[in-house]
């Protein structure tokens, strides 16, 4: 064996002696490629190797279980737990099993609302309203276009009142859809699933998602 391969060896047992004592499971050599492949790039037959080398050092054990051949860590390694300590264990895993499901239910009732208060932004009135502004303003927009494109048919006045109109018009846009994002914000700072899946669960659609764009000021 080159000096490189004694070295590739090695460094794998390393990796595999070390996860076996951190997790002290069994586990097949399958189970250890699927999950240290990631991460260490080891491959399979390096693994099954590793493992049978590590085995017949003495360094884990290894138990036949029908035809498929299960590892490791040598018990005789770890201190013996009491009787008093396991009964310790088994009562921090109830309180930290308590905690959780308290959690859980808490998060589901800030989910409840959240939906609500998402629900409230989105009235039918408030989505009629920005619907009949847009409009307004597809509209205005369309008249400036053709008010530029005129040469004699407008006075510097008319063309003055039509940009004050388009500009209350922008205006009333960005104030609407910054208190929007606003509102949205201040939700997601308390919402634990992303911006994306808060819109689809309420229902939100942005300008965004019709390539809709506020025009230059």
């Amino acid at each position: 064996m080159s000096k490189g391969r004694a070295e590739a060896a090695a460094g794998a047992a390393s990796i595999l002696l070390k996860y076996l004592q951190e997790q002290n499971r069994p586990y097949s050599a399958q189970d250890v490629f699927g999950n240290l492949q990631r991460d260490h790039g080891l491959g399979k037959a390096a693994v099954v190797k590793a493992l049978d080398q590590l085995a017949q050092q003495g360094k884990i054990k290894e138990k036949m279980y029908g035809k498929q051949k299960i590892y490791f860590a040598d018990q005789e390694q770890f201190d013996m737990v009491s009787d008093a300590d396991l009964q310790c264990l088994d009562a921090k895993i109830v309180d930290l099993t308590a905690k959780v499901q308290s959690l859980q239910q808490t998060c589901r009732h800030m989910e409840a609302e959240l939906k609500e208060l998402a629900s409230a932004l989105t009235t039918p009135e408030m989505q009629k309203e920005i619907e009949e502004l847009k409009k307004e303003c597809a509209v205005y927009t369309e008249r400036l276009k053709n008010i530029k494109a005129a040469t004699n048919h407008v006075t510097p006045e008319e063309k003055e009142q039509v940009y004050r109109q388009r500009q209350k018009y922008c205006k009333e846009w960005r104030k609407r859809k910054r208190m929007a994002t606003e509102l949205s914000d201040a939700i997601l700072e308390g919402y634990p699933k992303s911006k994306k899946q808060f819109f689809e669960e309420v229902g939100i659609e942005t300008d965004e998602d019709y390539n809709v764009k506020l025009p230059d000021p």
